[in-house]
């Protein structure tokens, strides 16, 4: 199973206030283990940035200028998704401003029903507690050290660590007895059977304990569980 960890910067709140793409990043798993595939672009918004969005993650007019626009990148983008479930923090902020920018340039848009959505598994998880990107690394012991500043590929290698823990660690799929998809035992899975101890367990009942227990069983009558089942085994 293919998915992609994505992140995008942006130069604001919402693409339809003019604000756009400025940076997406993006690693590959397969199978829940990262592959070492990755994806990253910084775009030229052709806008200014505002100083709210440059103070989240440092990315100026300057640095932006010679990047690409938006529609040079769009498909080389879109050949390195393919059809993988995105897993993404926040998903309705950064498919909305995707396919904004995909709209504007006449390609196909992504399907929400496509995304894995992080901080809505997050708050499933852990009801009132705080769900932010930071904050489950600490829940998690997720080094985010680098993390100074948002930065769109940064903010993906640390989210598919948090995504594999959410999913129950980074050793999501270990089970101890593996079954093929009929559900049944592969033939080459090696079926555990317990071996007999090399030694019997010492009897732990005394004498006494014993006896009493014969005239507890003897006073309960014939039908009682204890003479069926004591005859069943004779």
């Amino acid at each position: 199973m293919r998915e992609i960890v994505l992140d995008t910067e942006t130069t604001g709140f919402e693409p339809s206030e003019g604000h756009r793409i400025v940076e997406i990043g993006a690693v590959e798993l397969f199978n829940h283990l990262p592959t070492g595939r990755t994806y990253h672009q910084y775009i030229n918004p052709q806008r200014m940035m505002p100083k709210e969005a440059f103070e989240v993650h440092g990315l100026g007019d300057d640095f932006l200028r010679d990047k690409p626009v938006f529609r040079s990148i769009a498909q080389d983008f879109l050949d390195f998704v393919g059809d993988a479930r995105l897993v993404i923090h926040n998903a309705a902020f950064d498919i909305r401003f995707l396919n904004a920018e995909l709209e504007w340039v006449g390609l196909p848009q992504i399907s929400f029903d496509r995304a894995i959505d992080t901080l809505l598994m997050a708050r499933q998880r852990f009801p009132g507690a705080p769900a932010s990107l930071d904050a489950l690394c600490r829940r998690f012991g997720v080094d985010n050290s680098a993390r100074e500043k948002h930065g769109a590929l940064l903010d993906s290698e640390i989210l598919a660590e948090v995504y594999l823990e959410l999913i129950g660690g980074r050793q999501p799929d270990l089970v101890l007895a593996p079954e093929s998809s009929q559900g049944s035992l592969s033939p080459s899975t090696p079926v555990w059977r317990p071996r007999p101890r090399p030694q019997p367990l010492a009897q732990r009942l005394t004498e006494a304990e014993e006896k009493a227990h014969s005239a507890f069983v003897a006073a309960l009558g014939d039908a009682a569980i204890w003479k069926k089942r004591a005859g069943a085994g004779s």
